[in-house]
C-alpha cells in the first residue's frame, strides 16, 4: 500500500508525467467536480501513509524576493520582501526535518512567495539538503529570467533536483509582458538556452512551463507551441487562485470546494521563519508556528492540524482560513 501511495505521489525521474498528473486536453482539468474529487482522493491516499506524522512537502523560502510582479500573485504587496532567512536558521530547519525516516520520500521546495534562482546561497542549500536529507526531492519553480549560463550549470550538477517548473504563462509577447511585467525576449532567450543544454545530454530533471489558466482554448493553444518550440520541456496549467482573497480578478475560481486538503500535509515556512497556514497563505496572515523557537515537526503535528489530517473533513466546515479557501489543483 505505502509503495503505490509514495508512487502516486512523488514524481519518477525514469518514467514521464502521465496524463493522471497533468491533465491534457481531453478536459478533467476544466471540470471544477472532478478537480474536487482528485483533491478528495489525494488527500485519502495520504492519510493512511506515514505523511500523517511527517511532511509531504515542504515549502522553505530561503528569501522572499522576486524579479517578476505578477498579477495573479500577492508578490507585489508582500510585506516581508527582500526578508532573507539566516544560514543557521536553515541549517536548524534542515536538522530537523533530519528526523523523518530515510526511507519516506519527501518534496522541498525552497521558495514560497519568491523566485529561489535569486538566493546566491541556493546551491550551497541545495548541497547541504543532499548530505542531510538524501530521501528530500527538490522542486524548484521559477520566472527563468535568471536562467543564466552559470545558473543552467550549477542546476544540471545537482542531484537531488527532480523538477524545475518554469513559470511563462504565455506565448505572446504582448500578454507575457502585461502579465509578468518583465521583458519577453529575455526569457525565450533564457529557455532557449536550457534548451540546448539539454540537448546533447539526458535530463537530470523535468523541466515544465507553466500557464496559469486563461481560458481552454488559449491554455491548449500554449501548450501545443510549448511542445513545438521546446520539444525536451513538458507542459501544464495551473488554475488561478485567489490566494485566500488576496489575489481576485474575475478569472478566480470563487467556491470552497466540499472537500479535504491534500495541503494540511505540507509545511510552509516563511522567510521571517513563521510558519504559515498553507502555501496559499501567501502573506502570512495565519501563522501557525515559529521556526526559530520551535522544532518544524512539532508544528506540523500540532493536534488541531494532525486532528484535519486524520479526519479530513470538508473544508467548509472548519474555521478560517480553510473555510474560505477556494484553492483546487489537479
Amino acid at each position: 500500500m505505502l509503495k503505490s501511495v509514495v508512487k502516486e505521489i512523488f514524481f519518477k525521474r525514469s518514467r514521464p508525467i502521465t496524463d493522471q498528473e497533468t491533465p491534457d486536453e481531453d478536459g478533467r482539468y476544466y471540470r471544477y467536480e472532478d478537480m474536487v474529487a482528485r483533491m478528495r482522493q489525494r488527500s485519502e491516499a495520504l492519510r493512511p501513509t506515514r505523511h500523517l506524522d511527517y511532511p509531504r512537502v515542504v515549502h522553505l523560502e530561503t528569501i522572499a524576493m522576486c524579479n517578476a510582479a505578477c498579477v495573479f500573485c500577492p508578490y507585489p504587496r508582500l510585506e516581508r520582501k527582500g526578508e532573507r532567512m539566516s544560514d543557521a536558521l536553515i541549517e536548524k530547519i534542515i536538522g530537523d526535518l533530519s528526523a523523518i525516516p530515510q526511507d519516506l520520500p519527501f518534496q522541498i521546495f525552497p521558495y514560497k512567495v519568491s523566485d529561489p534562482l535569486l538566493d546566491t546561497r541556493l546551491y550551497d542549500i541545495l548541497g547541504l539538503i543532499e548530505r542531510r536529507l538524501p530521501n528530500a526531492h527538490i522542486y524548484l519553480s521559477t520566472n527563468g529570467a535568471a536562467l543564466t549560463d552559470s545558473n543552467i550549470q550549477k542546476l544540471l550538477a545537482c542531484r537531488n533536483i527532480n523538477t524545475v517548473n518554469i513559470s511563462l504563462n504565455s506565448n505572446d509577447p504582448e500578454e507575457y509582458e502585461a502579465l509578468m511585467k518583465m521583458p519577453f525576449e529575455r526569457t525565450i532567450n533564457r529557455l532557449e538556452a536550457l534548451h540546448q543544454a539539454l540537448e546533447s545530454r539526458e535530463a537530470p530533471f523535468i523541466v515544465r512551463l507553466t500557464r496559469v489558466n486563461v481560458t481552454k482554448e488559449t491554455d491548449i493553444s500554449f501548450r501545443v507551441w510549448c511542445a513545438q518550440s521546446f520539444p525536451r520541456f513538458q507542459s501544464q496549467i495551473f488554475p488561478r487562485h485567489d490566494w485566500l482573497g488576496d489575489v481576485v480578478s474575475e478569472d478566480t475560481n470563487q467556491r470552497v470546494p466540499q472537500a479535504p486538503c491534500h495541503r494540511w500535509f505540507d509545511l510552509s515556512i516563511m522567510a521571517t521563519g513563521e510558519v504559515s497556514y498553507c502555501c496559499m497563505d501567501g502573506e502570512g496572515q495565519y501563522v501557525k508556528g515559529d521556526a526559530r523557537t520551535q522544532n518544524v515537526l512539532e508544528i506540523f503535528n500540532q493536534p488541531a492540524l494532525r486532528r484535519l489530517r486524520e479526519t479530513l473533513p470538508s473544508r467548509t466546515s472548519v474555521g478560517d482560513p480553510c473555510r474560505r479557501c477556494t484553492y483546487v489543483s489537479w
